[in-house]
């Protein structure tokens, strides 16, 4: 600690070996807390400091040491490590927080932390991934890694654009897709284990937030199903509030997220939303990929600003590692670590302070006022090749200035350093963390997300209410094209026809709402690999959500197109044409969640979705009548497992059986007409339907096949958590050459225990 601040202020002042005579200067007085330093004059300004006395070392401080020497010594302005201003009391608590992070140690041999010891310390050696290139071979994407991150430090992942910062950080967080292969060793403390539910946490680079939905509502869920239900909802709420403004969204508490054109709040805040959901918690190890992507200079500080200083407001030694583009200056002076990677190679990883120190000894020094972040990617960038010179020994081209710079960097102490403090870390006496940390339980997390769903489907115009408008006029074009058409011979197949139409084309529009599903099926993704519940309890809200709107939108619109046209009266007859109708369009949003499940894309999902539907309503049996249809494929098994034929044969029998029609039509033999036809006679000559059971029977398999449909997209959902780890450990397996050295890696899951339903 005493080398840091020693060799940050004699860089930023030249040393000078004049005695000064002033019993106030900072100098002499500097000199007297920190022996054989040296410093140039600086102002004076008194500052309430006498809180900061207790986090200082006593190692470093000198015997008989007047505590008013300490309290004038960090009594400085206008220099590179110390520039606090107290203007009033509410500044203290700020001043004292960048007073202790000035006196933080960022040098791998001084950092001995004894109150980190609980914290996660992660470390990762010889980790490479690759990706198959689609033929034959292989394309390396991380090579030969090897680093380190602390409890209470944050660590920048920098570089160009495909450079791996991305895949590091799913590396290291067990989340790499199935079609990479990774190898190297990943340890948390030491060892092999999977943290335990809401120790960890990953906030994305897309703000994947409901939109519909205040700031206070989303964290508010979240904070209900996330935490034990051990605590009462006034404590959730007040945690909540709390991890709220500890982020400053204060003045924004009320204000939807926003999003489709939907005015909200800015994108800052929705991201500083999404950590707010992910540190409800209270994690020790927090990832976070590209936090300032997208945002302006003042909004990337704020943001950055706040996640390293989280540790320090709610006493948690937090481990940070994020991911990053293209840091400003000011945001670059958060970073305690840096690892900067080229094409998958580590350029440098030490303290972000000596990175340019680095530079400028490798040759490539940063020019003064000038970003040292730009300066290191505009020096490592490939994709715009662009000459640079080192001094006079000619020009190099981009890839000449890379290896020079791992050459370089291998060279060095930090670089031999690196290996002996990942072998430090992993000797060292941690502490145990948490196995198993409880959350809401699974009543809890049914409800909550029912109510949000609930929720996010009434403020969401586009999931049913526009729906449930087009029903309507489509509704009222029905019943003024059929209205009235009486009990005569013309009338059964007008009948047929109208419902028909209804079961097919009126619940085939139920494909409208596949976009805001595959919305909600995003958040969902993101809430299960945080472990913030599992698949059982999200189809389960999902169902229960949408009943009232589909009885909604079954009811109103079926009504019209039912007594409109003058179908068979009766309300137990009604009664059954609207359970049809809702059961078709559940149907086929459960059809359209399987869709969503294996084809998560909107145009290429609504396009699979109706090509589905349109060969169900083509072997359904009324443009095609059940005996005409080819019997291999179309009629065995295609006619049997689409739900149209039930929906058909359910509402032709509600409708014929029983009833009696007046029969006009004349043969050509001239003999007897028969004045009446019976519906039953109807059901098995003109629609060849299946008289061997009752239309309840229909209903009946038409609600299994929902059930079908749901449980398959369940079994879908959890088979891709099942078998994606196993996919990945098979293409992790140790390699036969004897020089490889590979270690599967411990995290093939999420570094936290996901929700088991």
């Amino acid at each position: 600690m005493v080398n840091t601040v020693r060799s940050n202020l004699s860089s930023c002042h030249p040393p000078s070996n004049a005695s000064c005579k002033s019993s106030k200067c900072p100098r002499c007085l500097y000199m007297q807390v920190f022996p054989s330093s040296s410093c140039s004059l600086h102002k004076i300004k008194l500052l309430k400091l006498s809180d900061l006395m207790a986090s200082l070392p006593r190692s470093t401080l000198q015997p008989n040491t007047n505590p008013e020497i300490i309290k004038t010594a960090f009594e400085m302005e206008n220099t590179s490590m110390i520039d606090i201003v107290v203007q009033n009391e509410s500044d203290q608590e700020d001043a004292d927080l960048n007073m202790k992070q000035l006196i933080r140690t960022r040098d791998i041999d001084h950092h001995q932390p004894a109150d980190d010891l609980d914290g996660v310390f992660l470390t990762w050696k010889d980790l490479c991934v690759t990706v198959s290139d689609g033929k034959s071979g292989t394309k390396p994407i991380l090579q030969s890694l090897i680093g380190y991150a602390r409890p209470g430090e944050l660590l920048a992942i920098m570089g160009p654009s495909g450079c791996g910062k991305s895949t590091l950080l799913d590396a290291l967080a067990g989340r790499l897709s199935s079609n990479t292969r990774q190898t190297g060793e990943i340890l948390i403390n030491g060892r092999k284990q999977v943290l335990a539910y809401g120790t960890s946490a990953y906030v994305t680079q897309d703000d994947t937030l409901m939109m519909t939905l205040t700031v206070r509502e989303a964290v508010y869920y979240s904070a209900q199903l996330q935490l034990p239900d051990s605590m009462s909802k006034s404590e959730k709420k007040e945690r909540a509030d709390m991890t709220i403004r500890e982020m400053g969204l204060q003045e924004a508490m009320n204000t939807r997220i926003g999003g489709w054109g939907v005015k909200g709040i800015s994108g800052g805040q929705k991201r500083r939303v999404s950590i707010c959901i992910e540190i409800l918690t209270r994690p020790k190890l927090l990832f976070l990929d590209e936090p300032t992507s997208g945002l302006d200079s003042a909004a990337s500080y704020y943001v950055m600003s706040r996640i390293a200083r989280l540790g320090q407001r709610d006493g948690i030694g937090r481990t940070v590692i994020a991911s990053i583009h293209q840091p400003s200056s000011e945001v670059f002076k958060l970073f305690h670590n840096l690892c900067l990677l080229s094409s998958g190679r580590a350029v440098y990883f030490g303290p972000a302070s000596a990175a340019n120190e680095f530079f400028s000894l490798s040759g490539f020094p940063c020019p003064t006022l000038q970003n040292p972040s730009d300066h290191f990617l505009k020096t490592i960038n490939k994709d715009f090749e662009k000459d640079f010179e080192e001094g006079l020994a000619g020009v190099l081209s981009t890839e000449e200035v890379i290896q020079l710079l791992i050459k370089s960097y291998k060279s060095t102490e930090r670089y031999q350093q690196v290996p002996k403090q990942v072998a430090e870390i992993c000797k060292q006496a941690h502490g145990d963390l948490e196995t198993k940390r409880s959350h809401a339980s699974f009543l809890t997390q049914c409800l909550v997300l029912t109510r949000r769903s609930f929720v996010n489907m009434y403020r969401d115009l586009g999931y049913y209410w526009l729906r449930l408008a087009i029903y309507i006029a489509l509704a009222i074009g029905l019943g003024t094209v059929y209205f009235d058409i009486g009990h005569t011979y013309a009338s059964i197949q007008a009948r047929g026809s109208l419902l028909t139409f209804i079961a097919s084309f009126l619940t085939f529009m139920a494909i409208g709402g596949f976009p805001s599903f595959v919305e909600d099926m995003k958040i969902f993704e993101r809430e299960r690999l945080n472990g913030h519940y599992g698949a059982v309890a999200f189809v389960i809200s999902n169902t229960l959500s949408a009943v009232p709107y589909l009885l909604l939108v079954s009811i109103i619109p079926g009504a019209i197109a039912y007594y409109l046209p003058g179908l068979r009266k009766g309300q137990e007859y009604f009664a059954y044409f609207v359970s049809v109708m809702f059961a078709c369009m559940m149907l086929v949003e459960s059809l359209m969640m399987l869709v969503a499940s294996i084809v998560p894309n909107y145009l290429m999902g609504i396009i699979t979705g109706a090509g589905i539907q349109g060969l169900m309503i083509l072997v359904g049996g009324f443009f095609r009548l059940p005996n005409d249809l080819p019997k291999p494929v179309w009629k065995y098994p295609l006619h049997e497992i689409a739900f149209h034929k039930y929906a058909y044969q359910g509402m032709f029998k509600n409708e014929f059986e029983g009833a009696v029609f007046q029969n006009n039509q004349k043969l050509d033999g001239g003999g007897p007409v028969p004045t009446i036809i019976t519906g039953d006679e109807i059901l098995r000559d003109t629609w060849q339907a299946e008289m061997g059971y009752s239309k309840w029977g229909d209903l009946a398999v038409l609600l299994g096949m929902i059930a079908f449909y749901r449980l398959l997209f369940l079994v879908i959902i959890k088979g891709t958590e099942k078998f994606k780890p196993l996919i990945k450990a098979f293409k992790s397996r140790p390699s036969k050459k004897p020089t490889a050295q590979v270690t599967v890696n411990p995290s093939s899951a999420p570094l936290h225990e996901e929700s088991k339903l």
